[in-house]
């Protein structure tokens, strides 16, 4: 079944008309398509032109060139008010919306809809009460947005994209000031509205980890390289992460999907237990190894348990460590 994008740019470029004309480009040649039920993760270091994309693709700054096709229609030919109908954008500064309650602030979402009085209707009320529920924020309702905290104030922003019945959600850095938790579960909403409701949500992020975790798609921007985009899984066994985020002194692992300050070359054999072989591994990486299938020609580690750590060394003798600590102190010493 053929997939049909609900966004689709082709030749786009994107920048800024500087005074007298002149024409700053941030990004050029750009085709891209983002399709319903996906999650779509935006990476790529400051000033690559993530903010630019998203607000060209919001329609808030003009392209320099190139077609965007909103819905099979350009986007220029769209109203204001038809484009609320289609596209929820939440983007990356706080609201300031602190005297009103939640439900008040999510409420103004349905302002396309309620025409020029903005009178809710019982219908209104209902798909408000829907999108509290679906963000997770309906226990908040009635309480005043400058209660809440990061992560509650980001679900009460993702209700009102919610309650703007729009197939398509744009946000920019969603998670930027949220904590650990709050970043995994502002994630998992996003994916689960994604798959729920068919919705297309493109998101700008710098959280590497939970976008390779949650992002069924991935657009690596970098300035003067063309956009990298696909699966995280075929991207990273591609080799587009080493190429887009490995500089001095820093290496993509596409065995961890991690982002490291040095490349290992000492190997150590790891095997054994599944989840403890990966801590080990992750230890090892941490103190300059390379995590390696074991083998008789260098130390190998055998993980039976979280405290019982086996290391066979090259010339026969094996010692036992019960700790990660203890492990990484004796091959140390060795």
């Amino acid at each position: 079944m053929e997939r049909i994008p609900v966004i689709k740019t082709s030749d786009l470029s994107i920048g800024y008309v500087l005074k007298g004309g002149r024409k700053k480009y941030v990004h050029e040649a750009l085709n891209l398509n983002l399709y319903p039920g996906e999650v779509t993760c935006l990476l790529g270091l400051n000033g690559a032109g993530k903010s630019t994309l998203l607000r060209t693709l919001c329609g808030f700054q003009p392209p320099l060139g190139g077609e965007i096709m909103l819905m099979g229609k350009p986007l220029n030919s769209y109203s204001q008010g038809n484009f609320s109908r289609l596209v929820g954008v939440v983007l990356t500064e706080k609201t300031n919306a602190g005297g009103i309650t939640v439900y008040e602030l999510v409420s103004l979402g349905r302002h396309p809809y309620t025409g020029f009085f903005g009178q809710l209707r019982p219908e209104d009320r209902k798909i408000i009460e829907e999108s509290l529920a679906a963000a997770g924020i309906a226990h908040k309702a009635h309480n005043y947005v400058s209660e809440l905290s990061d992560g509650e104030r980001q679900k009460a922003m993702i209700a009102k994209a919610l309650a703007q019945q729009c197939p398509i959600i744009l946000l920019d850095e969603p998670t930027a000031f949220l904590d650990v938790t709050s970043r995994i579960e502002t994630m998992v909403l996003l994916h689960k509205l994604a798959v729920e409701q068919q919705k297309a949500i493109l998101l700008s992020t710098h959280d590497l980890d939970l976008a390779i975790q949650l992002g069924d798609c991935l657009w690596l921007q970098e300035k003067s390289r063309p956009m990298a985009c696909g699966t995280p899984e075929d991207l990273i066994m591609g080799g587009a992460f080493e190429t887009f985020f490995s500089k001095e002194g820093i290496v993509f692992d596409p065995n961890t999907g991690k982002l490291n300050t040095v490349a290992p070359t000492t190997p150590i054999g790891v095997e054994g237990d599944f989840t403890t072989s990966y801590w080990v591994g992750n230890a090892l990486i941490r103190n300059g190894y390379k995590p390696s299938p074991a083998n008789k020609d260098y130390i190998s580690v055998y993980c039976d348990t979280p405290h019982r750590l086996r290391i066979h060394y090259p010339d026969n003798p094996v010692s036992v460590a019960a700790s990660v600590a203890e492990l990484i102190t004796l091959i140390n010493r060795k």
